[in-house]
């Protein structure tokens, strides 16, 4: 994978650019004066980033997600990651008939949801899984391959299916590693 150099990225005009930040000159972002990345985070090959977009450190955007932050926008807590694929929308368009529908039609013949996503510390998303407008994972959020996510979650939960059940409690052994690599970390960079 070959990513911008710091000084392509800064050239492109982030709205906040953090530390050992990595982004593909494969990926494909937009509204970049709206878009926060924190130290450490990483954006893969074939990616779509747009709108208002809030990332935070270690937070990884793996190849071919979609990440639509539109006018409310996208919160990527600490320690997030989106796999393969994932699609993260905070619009959407009425598909109950009651208006039209898509991007061609004027606003006054159609009703768009706009509703603000978050996406808490150490929340993972398995492979080519959907969250829809609205939804906040809690932290420590698993969410299992392939899953539609409607509705916000629990903390520490793991969630599979469309849409989305909570399966069973997620461990949280993790949060003592998170410590030793922020203690150590001046050490890994």
């Amino acid at each position: 994978m070959s990513y911008y150099t710091e000084e392509q990225l800064k050239k492109l005009g982030f709205k906040y650019l953090g530390n050992n930040v990595k982004i593909s000159d494969k990926a494909s972002i937009y509204n970049h004066e709206q878009i926060e990345i924190g130290d450490n985070s990483r954006i893969d090959d074939f990616c779509v980033i747009s709108g208002k977009i809030k990332i935070g450190r270690n937070v990884h955007i793996t190849p071919m997600c979609l990440v639509a932050g539109g006018v409310e926008g996208i919160i990527f807590e600490d320690f997030t990651t989106i796999a393969y694929g994932v699609q993260v929308f905070t619009q959407s368009d009425d598909y109950s008939g009651k208006t039209m529908c898509n991007s061609t039609i004027p606003k006054k013949y159609k009703e768009e949801i706009f509703k603000k996503i978050i996406l808490k510390k150490h929340s993972i998303v398995g492979a080519s899984s959907v969250i829809m407008p609205g939804v906040t994972l809690g932290e420590g959020t698993s969410i299992g391959a392939m899953s539609l996510i409607l509705k916000s979650t629990e903390p520490w939960g793991i969630y599979v299916g469309n849409p989305a059940k909570r399966l069973k409690d997620r461990k949280k052994d993790l949060l003592d590693l998170e410590k030793e690599y922020l203690e150590n970390e001046g050490k890994l960079l």
